[in-house]
């Protein structure tokens, strides 16, 4: 009994282009942190030093990014067969959970502002907060590519994405404080910040885990792939399923295959790779280990706990 595989190659790598882009953005958000902590702690701002804590994570964040990219660059070796591919898995979960422990954070100086609220200036607070708008879009634009091919760039992208936001609110807040003079303002800002970033995490935490745990892609459609091979006659059924999603490009797929009957090895092959196309082109599962068989050989007839036998007429 063995095995037949299959791999498609990927993408050109980018990773230089990424990696100056990534050094970019972090040096931007390094400048904004600096200047909004000094600015917060001198206007007064809950909303500015909220505005400060979340660029401070973009930076911890970017670092994160930029190592496991790299990281996941490095050759398999006897010890690591993957290699270090799930890296960037890891840091993308690690970003969403931060982004979520600081908004809890931000929640509860918000709340606890409310009763206690403090004077701001609101000069400074809008003229930082003009400062982090301009240079996160900047940020924002350098990683925006990378983020539509890579869970790690994403994440980092979200953290960008979500304080060029914040920022935004905090300047609104501080000309309307300015205006009306209303301080509750800030607060309500930060609390406003901070069920966004909980809504715009949980989606990244929940994918992330989802492949970490090595559930089924989404995308992937088991039992559509099945009524699919009912159509190739020397198939008998496919079962002893298992697909799972290494990083954001591979998705693994192994099976046995049963054969109605003992045909020649040449004839197998051609089987074989004529399921291959179709996973590939049809489903986008491109790494694919199948093991033909005969009679039922390892005596499992099911699929995922689904019985997909071809009825034979």
């Amino acid at each position: 009994m063995g095995e037949h595989k299959h791999e498609h190659g990927h993408k050109h790598d980018h990773s230089h282009l990424k990696g100056r882009n990534l050094g970019i953005a972090i040096l931007l958000n390094i400048g904004i942190t600096i200047s909004q902590v000094v600015g917060g702690f001198i206007s007064g701002s809950l909303a500015l030093m909220s505005d400060a804590l979340h660029n401070f994570s973009d930076v911890l964040a970017l670092i994160i990014s930029w190592f496991a990219s790299k990281l996941s660059k490095k050759d398999q070796t006897a010890s690591q067969t993957y290699g270090y591919k799930r890296a960037e898995i890891l840091a993308a979960l690690i970003n969403a959970i931060s982004l979520i422990v600081i908004a809890f954070f931000l929640l509860k100086e918000a709340i606890s502002r409310f009763s206690n609220p403090v004077e701001v200036q609101t000069g400074l607070v809008m003229m930082l907060g003009g400062l982090s708008i301009v240079l996160n879009g900047l940020s924002v634009l350098l990683v925006q590519k990378e983020a539509k091919e890579s869970m790690n760039m994403r994440s980092a992208y979200l953290h960008l994405l979500s304080d060029m936001i914040s920022s935004i609110a905090v300047v609104f807040g501080g000309l309307a404080m300015y205006l009306w003079e209303v301080a509750w303002v800030d607060s309500l800002l930060s609390i406003g910040i901070a069920v966004y970033l909980v809504y715009s995490s949980w989606g990244l935490v929940k994918e992330s885990v989802r492949i970490l745990m090595q559930f089924t892609p989404s995308k992937v459609n088991l039992d559509e792939i099945s009524r699919e091979l009912q159509n190739i006659p020397e198939v008998r059924n496919m079962h002893h399923v298992h697909v799972w999603q290494l990083d954001d490009k591979q998705i693994n797929f192994e099976a046995h295959i049963s054969f109605n009957e003992d045909i020649n090895l040449s004839k197998v092959n051609a089987v074989l790779h004529r399921i291959e196309h179709l996973l590939d082109e049809k489903f986008d599962i491109n790494h694919v280990t199948l093991q033909p068989e005969i009679n039922g050989f390892c005596g499992d007839d099911s699929m995922v706990n689904q019985d997909v036998t071809k009825k034979n007429n």
